[in-house]
């Protein structure tokens, strides 16, 4: 391998913090044993003195729905604004990776996953009982009349809008961006790279990524504890199962059981079939209670409450009702929701990034923001309706059920239609792979938070994800034990707030990066006449050799043994020359060797420090691909052929030299040299003659072709 850079090498030329022999897949220890030991004595004493417990957390509520109510509004409606300007501005167009890289997972795959690991249980819990509640308990307006109706729905589906998963896309985005094009951890610390430098590397880092965990343990406590409670019922309903904790107790321990298999099993084998074969069976069940109920009635409350909810959004999002303040209303709804969205943001959204590489922002962003909430609101509308009209025809006591007694809503309405029993079982079972998707999901995230890990598509240890979905389950059961769901909605809010502000740092730590690489772009467009001034060909017998050179080129498709010896006697006496020429300009240039260990093949480029911050990467990287169909048997008999492709700091160029003579090559060198420079000059412009920037990444390993 190169001496240049290594598996957790950043923006900056220096070495990497950690050591470059770490065992892959180790603990990062304050992280780990940190959040372990935190979320493991939160539950232990939450047992031990309950009450205690539920009045301290409803204290702290109490304080931040004064203090910072107002705060959580314009928070969340920033992060949207942010996640829409990224999609539809100039940088929509970057890939989340290498410019050539494609998608690791087709459409439905990727949009059933993506779905799934945001949404849990708690989409059927709130379906029934949301409407229902704010129709008969609206935060404005007169109670059970047509303008509390028409809201009812429209409420629901701001809560679980485009709001809350713009901050999961802004999430998504960031990491994905910082992973899979720069070739940092996929954690939430190298989002902070642009802002904080090397030292996302060192204690700032974990305790960035600790307070990730510990918010994320709460968010998914929240959905598993409803799952539970729902869960619990529907046994009930149907084969007589008490509720208690009893039963929550062994739901909990069954649920834990299924999410480890599937967070061991991983990505592809467990989590995206779960994924899947949740999204169909949730859609078969929501076509059912259309089909046997009203679905001419429902179909016009669908588009009524998309018409309101886009109309109404601009104001409903900075609606904190200043003038007469439901504040008993807002702590259970709004505050919890968008408390809970954060909450969920560095989990959902570190695997929205690891299931997403290959796609551009503007698809990533549209994709986000739609494919989920068409289906969520689908949902919620078929169901939110259907519950609202049973209680406008006259079903006073089903409304008060859905008030009071939230988990027994949803059943409470399948028991009304027709083939309770199968609606009914089928509820169950979709309930139980929403919970369990939602848990073995953030056990293997959890368990890379955790884990120094050699690439951003590498798992964390099973021993790892086993730990954090027990101890997200112990953790449910000590905030059951307190207060049941109202303590871990009240929990959610709490932890939720630290880490909207690092949310924020997020968002500077993306623009900046994005601008840097718009400047690139600009660098590259303003030298673009020189370079192509130094390509024109020679007339005459030379100009005749630089043609036919370059279609014997077009056509050949090198092996192993042509691309070596491209190395050795191109390549290097190419870099040496440049290099030792820089040095009498007194340039400090040195020419870097290795070896690919994954196809065997030999690599080489030049790096040059440039002041004290910044380098200067140029290197040749050995990719096999398939030999294309055709190509003639007389032009190459391998089954595969070598490129050449140039890697910069910033990554993968995506374009093959291999083939190219000692002097082309030279020119190419020098042409991206002065790009290179060019940027810094625009880069200095725009900072107003601050400091060369520190965020060259030295090691852009992670841009191979894979």
């Amino acid at each position: 391998m190169s001496t240049v850079g290594g598996r957790d090498a950043g923006y900056a030329p220096e070495e990497p913090v950690e050591p470059e022999e770490e065992d892959p897949g180790s603990l990062k220890p304050l992280v780990f044993y940190g959040s372990a030991v935190l979320i493991l004595a939160i539950s232990i004493w939450a047992m031990i003195t309950p009450s205690g417990a539920e009045e301290v957390i409803g204290v702290v509520v109490d304080k931040i729905s004064d203090w910072f109510g107002w705060y959580y509004f314009l928070a969340a409606t920033l992060y949207l604004v942010f996640v829409l300007f990224i999609g539809v501005s100039k940088y929509g167009t970057v890939k989340l990776g290498p410019k050539h890289y494609k998608p690791d997972y087709g459409l439905f795959a990727w949009a059933a996953m993506l779905f799934a690991a945001g949404i849990g249980i708690d989409l059927m819990f709130f379906s029934v009982a949301g409407p229902v509640s704010h129709y008969l308990v609206p935060p404005e307006g007169t109670p059970e009349s047509l303008e509390a109706a028409r809201m009812a729905v429209v409420w629901t589906l701001f809560h679980y809008g485009i709001t809350g998963w713009a901050m999961y896309a802004l999430m998504g985005m960031v990491l994905g961006y910082f992973a899979f094009r720069y070739k940092l951890p996929l954690a939430i610390r190298s989002a902070l790279y642009p802002i904080i430098g090397r030292r996302i590397h060192g204690r700032i880092g974990d305790a960035v990524d600790l307070a990730a965990i510990i918010g994320t343990v709460f968010g998914i406590s929240v959905s598993l504890g409803i799952g539970v409670v729902q869960l619990n019922y529907g046994l009930k309903f149907l084969f007589d199962v008490p509720e208690g904790l009893p039963a929550q107790i062994s739901l909990i321990g069954v649920a834990v059981v299924m999410a480890t298999v599937s967070a061991v099993a991983g990505v592809d084998k467990g989590i995206r079939r779960l994924s899947q074969l949740n999204v169909l069976l949730a859609v078969l069940l929501m076509l059912f209670i259309l089909v046997v109920g009203e679905p001419f009635r429902l179909l016009n409350a669908l588009v009524q409450n998309i018409g309101d909810y886009v109309s109404g959004f601009p104001s409903m999002t900075l609606n904190t009702f200043a003038y007469d303040q439901p504040t008993e209303w807002l702590d259970a709804w709004t505050l919890f929701f968008w408390a809970w969205w954060i909450a969920w943001a560095p989990f959902v959204g570190l695997f929205l990034a690891r299931i997403s590489r290959g796609r551009t922002l503007r698809q990533f962003v549209a994709a986000t923001l739609i494919i989920p909430f068409l289906f969520t609101g689908l949902f919620l509308a078929v169901f939110g309706n259907s519950a609202l009209f049973v209680v406008q025809d006259g079903n006073a006591a089903f409304g008060e059920t859905a008030l009071n007694s939230p988990e027994q809503a949803f059943y409470g309405l399948l028991e009304l239609y027709p083939g309770a029993t199968f609606s009914a079982g089928l509820a169950t079972f979709v309930g139980l792979l929403l919970y369990v998707t939602s848990a073995d999901s953030g056990a293997l995230v959890m368990g890379n938070l955790s884990s120094h890990l050699p690439t951003p598509v590498t798992d964390a240890r099973t021993w790892m994800r086993i730990f954090w979905a027990v101890t997200t389950g112990l953790l449910t059961l000590a905030m059951l034990i307190v207060g049941g769901v109202q303590a871990l909605t009240d929990a959610t809010i709490i932890m939720g707030l630290p880490f909207s502000f690092v949310m924020f740092l997020i968002m500077a730590g993306l623009y900046l990066a994005l601008r840097s690489e718009r400047m690139r772009e600009e660098a590259l467009t303003t030298t673009l006449p020189a370079s192509l001034s130094g390509r024109t060909p020679q007339h005459g017998p030379a100009g005749t050799r630089t043609w036919r050179q370059r279609l014997t080129r077009a056509m050949a498709f090198p092996g192993p043994r042509a691309a070596a010896r491209f190395v050795e006697e191109v390549c290097r006496p190419a870099f040496e020359e440049v290099a030792q020429a820089l040095r009498e300009q007194d340039a400090q240039a040195e020419v870097t060797a290795g070896t690919d260990e994954e196809n065997g093949l030999p690599h080489v480029g030049i790096t040059v420090a440039i002041g004290p911050r910044d380098q200067f990467l140029y290197r040749v990287w050995p990719v096999e691909r398939p030999t294309p169909g055709f190509a003639t048997r007389s032009i190459s008999t391998h089954d595969s052929y070598v490129r050449y492709e140039v890697q910069l700091a910033e990554g993968n160029q995506g374009y093959d030299v291999m083939g190219y003579t000692r002097e082309q090559l030279i020119a190419d060198t020098l042409d991206q040299y002065e790009r290179h420079l060019e940027f810094l000059r625009l880069h200095h412009e725009a900072t107003a003659g601050s400091a060369l920037p520190d965020h060259r990444p030295d090691a852009p390993d992670a841009d191979q072709p894979q």
